[in-house]
């Protein structure tokens, strides 16, 4: 603010600062050049620097903080705990704007253990709320994603996101959002704004028009509580892997399990992930194998599967229920995949002890050192499908990064402040092996032509969809590639999009891209935010085709 020319601009923007600390404390209202700096780190956007970051304590504190906005005509950018990995990060569409960080907000308000739900602020992080379900005897889980222990449900909800359990679609789990409006209003959905309701967190829909989405991917309000429903403790959880060796043998697999994801056989989110997934998992790209270039070549690729003993495609997702169910469901999936090429791999607790067992016995030979390696990927693929939230999967963001994953990691991993390289496509397609494969095509296209090696992952996210997640990573520190992996990005994005492979959720830098056609759901969308917000003050930009565009935010 120092460097601003005009005195009067100045002025105004330090008295509004200055009113937010009067309210929230002079330590939660920060605009020094370190502090903003490090919220301008992303994995996928250039740095977009904030003008000041707030951070309340309570929804009486947010509306106090957009009350002071509105009357400077100040922008306020909300975050739950601003890692958004690969979509953005912390960063607001546009520079300038107040960065509301509410991570202060992390009380999980109440947890009912007899009807399976708990009630928590955007602060409440993965590994908060699953320590706090077992340091209480609770036989509850909460779904959890791959993102790691110290990112927010509220968060990743309010992007549509999904886990891994049979709640992994996690919107369809939550009943009753406390939200703050740009008024300063706050309003209660579902049956929460009458004050005797007794099913606001049991029954989504409450009476009248139904508005919990229209503050999810949008500008329209800030979310500070929310109901989620919790799964209860099964008796018996199984995670199955299935290697593919062949690529084109992918299709027929995604087709013999469609059946068993319709009929509810499959209860769990499906992930199927293709060999650079698994590669990613474990390490950082060879640069000492390769002499140049960010693509490993086809044969060290083939060598690379070998030595881990994976194929083109592993299948991985859980069973759960009685011991009766899954021993059902696992004679259902053996019966799909004969044919196809694909034989499952059931992993137990039991199994799993005595594969320690067994790499104990191997010591550090070959096989034990794979052995060892395999029974940690079970752990911990066993405590996210029952809500432990586990780093581990983090490392991928790490692949194209100078020195690989730091050496405490997976504690406290932030690829946004590592100066991770990472940009995210995530189309929705049919759940049919023919679509997967054409957009695995149009996605290897783009890929090759601009030097990257294809991560992708296509998740059974409902019983009659997948979601892909087709990732660039690249070197942040090389400058061309940095330009390189954005082109692609820009390129496979539009791809998808002419293909009718439209995108499930997108990252800043792609906001301005979502009305090619200017048809009439984004004027209603426009309509409702001019109504709901008419200073524009709420995030500009987001989810705000035109407004993206105009900020410069719509990829080339």
């Amino acid at each position: 603010m120092s460097r601003m020319r005009d005195p009067h601009e100045r002025a105004r923007i330090e008295a509004a600062l200055a009113a937010m600390a009067g309210a929230l404390g002079a330590a939660h209202v920060r605009a020094d050049e370190a502090t903003r700096e490090r919220y301008a780190r992303s994995t996928a956007a250039s740095p977009v620097l904030p003008l000041a970051l707030v951070r309340p304590g309570n929804a009486a504190e947010v509306a106090q903080v957009l009350g002071v906005a509105a009357g400077a005509g100040l922008a306020v950018y909300p975050v739950s705990t601003g890692k958004n990995w690969g979509y953005g990060d912390a960063c607001a569409i546009g520079a300038g704007q107040v960065l509301l960080d509410l991570s202060r907000m992390n009380r999980i308000v109440h947890v009912d253990p007899e009807l399976a739900y708990a009630v928590i602020e955007p602060g409440v992080t993965q590994r908060q709320l699953s320590d706090f379900l077992r340091d209480r005897g609770y036989r509850l889980w909460a779904d959890c994603t791959g993102a790691g222990p110290d990112t927010s449900y509220v968060g990743n909800i309010m992007e549509r996101g999904f886990g891994h359990s049979p709640y992994g679609n996690r919107l369809q789990h939550v009943a009753g959002m406390q939200v703050v409006l740009a008024s300063g209003e706050l309003l209660e959905t579902g049956f929460g704004h009458y004050r005797q309701a007794r099913a606001a967190h049991l029954f989504p829909y409450g009476v009248g028009p139904f508005l919990d989405g229209l503050f999810t991917q949008s500008n329209m309000g800030i979310v500070t509580r929310l109901g989620l429903w919790l799964m209860p403790q099964a008796a018996c959880v199984n995670h199955f892997l299935c290697a593919v060796p062949a690529h084109a043998d992918i299709g027929p697999v995604v087709d013999a399990l469609r059946p068993l994801r319709l009929d509810g056989t499959l209860r769990s989110i499906v992930h199927i992930g293709n060999d650079m997934r698994v590669f990613s998992g474990g390490g950082a790209f060879p640069r000492e194998l390769v002499a140049q270039g960010a693509r490993l070549p086809e044969a060290l690729r083939a060598q690379m599967r070998a030595a881990a003993g994976v194929g083109a495609w592993t299948v991985s997702g859980a069973l759960y229920g009685s011991h009766a169910q899954v021993a059902a469901a696992r004679a259902a999936l053996r019966r799909a995949l004969r044919g196809t090429g694909a034989r499952p791999a059931f992993v137990s607790e039991r199994s799993l002890r005595l594969g320690a067992l067994a790499a104990r016995l191997l010591g550090g030979t070959r096989a034990g050192r794979r052995l060892r390696a395999r029974v940690a990927l079970g752990e911990s693929l066993f405590a996210m499908n029952r809500g432990v939230p586990d780093g581990r999967f983090l490392a991928g963001a790490y692949w194209r990064r100078r020195g690989g994953v730091p050496a405490t990691f997976p504690a406290h991993a932030d690829p946004a402040q590592d100066n991770c390289g990472l940009l995210w496509i995530s189309p929705v397609l049919p759940l049919r092996g023919e679509d997967m494969l054409a957009v695995h095509a149009l996605a290897r296209t783009g890929f090759e032509r601009h030097g990257f090696d294809l991560f992708a992952t296509f998740s059974m996210i409902n019983e009659r969809s997948l979601g892909g997640v087709l990732t660039v990573a690249y070197d942040k520190d090389d400058p061309e590639e940095a330009a390189r992996a954005r082109a692609c990005h820009d390129e496979v994005f539009g791809a998808m999009f002419e293909a009718g492979y439209i995108p499930y959720r997108v990252g800043n830098h792609a906001m301005g891209r979502l009305d090619p056609q200017g048809d009439s759901y984004w004027r209603t969308v426009a309509a409702i935010k001019g109504a709901l917000d008419p200073a524009g003050i709420l995030a500009p930009g987001r989810y705000q085709p035109a407004a993206a565009a105009a900020a410069g935010r719509g990829g080339s």
